[in-house]
């Protein structure tokens, strides 16, 4: 599958081990590479805006070093609610803070993607809908204590413990909200 991608080196900006093993799954070989990258957006920006706009971001750190045959894909993820853009929490009380805002609410997930090449550019983003049941106190220590999600936006892994027990329904793609929306990379890296 993806033959128009066999001259290509694919090189996976991302230091998420939930990426690295969706890339896998699509049967792609590819190297890990990041750069550091302030994730910084200008104000104005609507939510959907933003993670496209860091994930573009993050594949312009690779252009002066891309060679003709290689092909960067960048992502970056948000979780939007009530007008609150939540990152990644800094901290076990940011952590609380997020998920006590989550919880008994809906929420949307969205991810942008980048396809930078030499000669080309690609990028865009997907919505998910989350609904989540109200949390109790408890529920949500445990869920912080146990699982230590200080590497996920929102806080929270819809593929672990807190996604089985909280999360009472989703419209739109799983994938997206584990960090990266698989299917629509699949189509773009078939178009590119």
């Amino acid at each position: 599958m993806l033959n128009n991608l066999k001259d290509y080196h694919l090189i996976l900006a991302s230091q998420s081990p939930r990426r690295h093993q969706m890339m896998k799954e699509l049967g792609l070989e590819f190297e890990i590479k990041t750069k550091e990258v302030e994730e910084v957006y200008p104000d104005g920006l609507s939510p959907k805006e933003i993670p496209a706009y860091l994930a573009e971001l993050k594949a312009l750190a690779f252009e002066s070093d891309l060679k003709n045959n290689e092909l960067v894909i960048t992502a970056d993820t948000i979780v939007c609610v009530d007008d609150w853009i939540l990152g990644k929490p800094k901290d076990r009380e940011d952590a609380f803070k997020m998920l006590s805002a989550l919880s008994g609410k809906s929420h949307q997930v969205i991810s942008g993607v980048c396809l930078k090449s030499k000669e080309k550019k690609v990028s865009f983003a997907t919505t998910t809908n989350v609904h989540f049941k109200k949390l109790s106190t408890e529920e949500i220590d445990y869920y912080i204590d146990n699982y230590k999600p200080f590497d996920k936006a929102g806080a929270y892994g819809i593929q672990e413990w807190i996604g089985f027990i909280g999360i009472n329904g989703i419209e739109g793609s799983y994938f997206n909200v584990v960090g990266l929306p698989i299917q629509k990379l699949y189509e773009e890296l078939s178009k590119f």
